[in-house]
């Protein structure tokens, strides 16, 4: 007897004890669900409540007809879940799926057909889709096939890096439109190993943490709309209809073709880690690609669509997602199903946060009611896998439920402030009656998160979502042709301005303007208490034409222009300037609302504010210039911020510093370059110590601190 044998001989889970199919199998481990390599085998496990019958189908990798399908003796079922080991497979060339028998009446809500392979729900890699964008041949009936997934990466000494919430800097941004444009000069471009190479120039712009718009497996070809305009095929580029969530999607990664996405994707991780970069993911669990009725059957509608779908009482798909179905999330199997997924992307990827889309939808019962008490939102709150990652919600639904302010937090949720955006980009405007609430939002929104802190508060200008930071300055409507929608999709209100011509135009002074109001921006989202999130290729005035919704362009209007990043010098400066600004003062990072109580240092308020005259801020209604200073504790410096959004010039007086201090000035939006920003630490004094002229539509920033003796 050979070794092996002689160990195989004293376990006993590696003995077969029935033959199905002429293969060597015996009862599953019910948990954990998918396929997990055991002694001498593959144990496959999954979830059916309503399912008469389940059989394992199992192709050679790539064939396009099974090499075996074995249906699981019913001894090998325990409560609702199938699970079987089968022996002697070769686990790295294969792939499966399930079929799943039981009865179809849509009316009560099951849809089973024993005709379709099912992909399994917690497959850890899917093929199918290995190359982004060559055409599936369709005339196969399995199109995304679940495969075993080895866990054989070496993660070295990667440890989370647990940054404080309000110190991130968060950087949205797509894998592949990050790199995908010819000017990227990666050698794989559109990739995680692409974005990698990229790292040296995210660490030198000073963010600290990525979010990526949704990397689990999705169909970039499930789009059949074209560009009516060119005929360009349209994809799904965005990717928010998930086809597997525990999966990286395969067409990310130069090595998806070998099945190799994972570990491609776990070293942009790692070397994301090692530069002080955390990554979030943006995750999709408000539905599925599967659609409403006339959606395809892919996985969960297959297995047990009444468990994993909100359905109306006739059968119907509720749809508060807007894209059809909505996921059942607070169903207790679903809840876990949800809880399962997560953990696997911390344990096993080592993610650092996620931002969920939609996410006011994991709020609603069964039945699409509002909860009170969501189960899934406190599970993942109190999770000790998730305990010290970032949950990040986006506060609102497709059905009109809005809980920016109100979302259940447990003490662990942070928010998209859909209410700073809108505040913002409204004062940015000229907009009258903004002022009071401004004040609000750059303080940390207290008005909502009163309970909360500042770090509840992800203060954004742009997202993925909407027009981009140099489109919010250059159109006053949308631009959506190209999507092949008769110009009716995306978001219509915008609270955007053109700066006098729509589009692009040779009118310098227009221009001029535009990168003002860029600059004006980013000063306030980069001095609001609060986590900022910067939209990739903002900083060098990425356009997307006026395209407001480009979830379906996979082509230049979408992807990272990189020879934006010597033409607009100006506008990368400006804003790696004020990445450095907000860490060099902590006052902006303060986690609690500020109260105006004095600090005994200094003797001046935590917060004050001010309007042309020192300590005289405007509230009224025609009011457009508005002045903040913070003090922070100890010896830190002061932070004096006025926003002037009117068309004219105002004369500032500038409240006085005790102990020596006098007023520096870091930077002025209405100056031209070099001169409308220094690097942190290097400002010069002012000359004149107690006025300050702030341009039209401009934003000044001042630091009061004892003089340089070296500058």
């Amino acid at each position: 007897m050979s070794e092996a044998q002689s160990e195989q001989v004293l376990r006993v889970d590696a003995y077969p004890t029935h033959e199905v199919g002429g293969y060597r199998v015996r009862a599953g481990k019910p948990f954990p669900f998918g396929a997990n390599v055991v002694p001498g085998g593959v144990s496959f496990s999954v979830f059916s409540d309503q399912a008469t019958s389940m059989t394992l189908v199992i192709f050679k990798r790539g064939e396009p007809e099974p090499m075996a399908e074995l249906e699981f003796p019913e001894e090998f079922r325990t409560g609702s879940v199938f699970a079987m080991t089968v022996f002697g497979l070769d686990h790295e060339n294969i792939e499966y799926g399930y079929r799943a028998d039981g009865p179809y009446d849509p009316v009560t809500g099951h849809r089973f057909d024993a005709r379709q392979v099912l992909s399994d729900p917690y497959a850890r890699l899917i093929a199918g889709r290995d190359v982004w964008g060559v055409e599936p041949d369709r005339s196969r009936g399995y199109q995304y096939r679940s495969r075993v997934c080895l866990q054989d990466f070496d993660w070295g000494d990667d440890t989370p890096l647990r940054l404080p919430a309000e110190d991130l800097v968060v950087y949205e941004t797509h894998v592949r439109g990050f790199t995908r444009h010819p000017s990227s000069q990666v050698t794989a471009p559109g990739t995680f190993a692409g974005l990698r190479e990229k790292i040296p120039y995210l660490k030198e712009l000073g963010i600290n943490c990525i979010e990526l718009l949704p990397v689990f497996e999705f169909d970039e070809s499930d789009n059949m709309r074209s560009n009516p305009e060119t005929g360009e095929h349209l994809f799904d580029y965005w990717g928010y209809n998930t086809v597997s969530f525990f999966a990286p999607k395969a067409g990310y990664a130069a090595t998806g073709r070998y099945g190799m996405q994972g570990d491609e994707f776990r070293t942009l991780i790692k070397d994301l880690h090692a530069a002080g970069i955390e990554v979030i993911l943006d995750v999709v669990f408000n539905h599925t690609a599967e659609g409403n009725e006339q959606g395809p059957t892919i996985s969960f509608k297959g297995l047990d669509n009444a468990t994993y779908y909100m359905l109306t009482p006739e059968g119907y798909y509720f749809n508060f997602s807007g894209t059809g179905n909505t996921v059942n999330c607070n169903h207790p199997v679903v809840r876990n199903f949800v809880l399962d997924c997560l953990r696997h992307w911390v344990a096993d990827y080592h993610i650092d946060g996620f931002r969920f889309d939609l996410a006011a939808i994991l709020g609603r019962a069964l039945d699409g009611t509002p909860l009170p008490n969501p189960p899934l939102l406190e599970l993942l709150a109190y999770d000790p896998v998730l305990r010290h990652t970032k949950l990040i919600a986006e506060a609102w639904d497709a059905g009109g439920l809005y809980e920016v302010g109100n979302f259940p937090a447990y003490g662990r949720w942070a928010e998209w402030n859909g209410k700073y955006r809108d505040t913002v980009r409204s004062f940015l405007k000229g907009d009258p009656g903004v002022t009071g609430e401004l004040a609000t939002r750059i303080a940390g929104s207290p008005d909502l998160y009163s309970s909360r802190g500042t770090s509840a508060s992800v203060n954004f200008l742009t997202a993925h979502d909407g027009f981009t930071l140099a489109d919010l300055v250059s159109y006053n409507d949308k631009h959506n042709e190209a999507n092949g929608e008769g110009n009716n999709d995306g978001a219509n209100d915008n609270n955007s301005w053109n700066c006098g011509a729509e589009g692009p135009t040779d009118d310098p002074e227009v221009n001029r303007l535009r990168l003002r109001q860029m600059k004006n921006a980013l000063a306030i989202l980069f001095t609001s208490q609060g986590i900022p999130m910067l939209l990739a290729g903002d900083e060098v005035a990425r356009t997307q034409q006026g395209n407001n919704n480009t979830y379906c362009q996979d082509n230049e209007l979408s992807w990272f222009d990189w020879s934006q990043v010597d033409d607009n010098a100006e506008l990368l400066r400006f804003t790696r300037e004020m990445i450095a600004f907000r860490g060099h003062h902590r006052e902006l990072r303060s986690t609690s609302h500020p109260t105006g109580q004095v600090r005994e240092s200094l003797g001046l308020p935590d917060i004050s504010w001010h309007g042309e005259r020192a300590w005289q801020p405007d509230w009224s209604a025609e009011s457009r210039l508005l002045a903040v200073a913070r003090c922070g504790t100890g010896d830190d410096d002061v932070v004096y911020v006025a926003m002037n959004s009117h068309w004219e010039p105002h004369d500032l007086e500038l409240p006085a510093l005790p102990h020596g201090r006098s007023w520096h000035l870091f930077a002025d939006t209405g100056a031209e370059a070099p001169h409308d920003i220094r690097t942190p630490g290097g400002e010069p004094e002012l000359e004149n110590a107690g006025k300050y002229l702030i341009g039209p539509r401009s934003v000044v920033i001042l630091v009061g601190r004892t003089p340089d003796p070296e500058l």
